[in-house]
């Protein structure tokens, strides 16, 4: 017995070495020399302060800021744990919603925010992204469309030339990748600090 025993402990061993410690330590080193940036998080860093990832969309409020897509994301509520509550960008649980299209809470929640853009932005065509989450809650990109379509309520509220401002927001376009791969975004938490610094400018 002892004579299978032996080689079934062994190999135990040597794979739980291979692929617990060795693989991922190997990972880890190719990923710090090739890609430190990404392999860190992506980070965002402003004077030297990390305010961010771009990777996980933030919470802009104010009609001084771009805005990112809604979020469905949630969280414990304090007063019954048994329940959840809304925490837009709460990155310690990404989700989606999970409601359908016959669900009458994402019905008045669409219309609420479709209600919401038409004030801020006036008439015209809602941007899809504008008015629905993603399937993470935390999407740090909008379209090009969404973004342009928020320059003159940015532009009023700093008192900007709204010339200014679209031109900053097509600067901050991303192509896809190779041309092909992907789709054009606008990275918010990057638009709102290059925002930031065409107020100082």
């Amino acid at each position: 017995m002892l004579q299978h025993i032996r080689p079934a402990v062994v190999l135990l061993v040597l794979f739980s070495a291979l692929t617990g410690l060795v693989y991922p330590l190997v990972v880890t080193g190719v990923a710090q020399f090739a890609l430190p940036r990404q392999a860190n998080g992506s980070l965002i860093e402003k004077n030297g302060v990390v305010v961010g990832s771009a990777l996980i969309g933030q919470n802009f409020k104010t009609d001084r800021y771009f805005h990112p897509r809604p979020s469905a994301t949630t969280d414990t509520d304090p007063n019954d744990s048994t329940k959840t509550i809304d925490a837009p960008y709460n990155a310690a649980n990404s989700s989606g919603s999970n409601l359908g299209p016959t669900s009458q809470k994402l019905i008045d929640r669409v219309k609420a925010s479709v209600e919401a853009w038409r004030a801020k932005a006036g008439s015209g065509p809602v941007p899809a992204d504008a008015v629905t989450t993603s399937a993470s809650g935390l999407d740090p990109d909008i379209s090009p469309q969404n973004a342009l379509a928020q320059v003159p309520a940015v532009a009023k509220a700093r008192g900007l030339d709204e010339a200014n401002v679209r031109a900053l927001v097509e600067t901050s376009i991303e192509r896809p990748a190779f041309g092909w791969i992907g789709e054009p975004h606008v990275n918010v938490l990057q638009l709102n600090l290059a925002l930031d610094e065409l107020k100082s400018s």
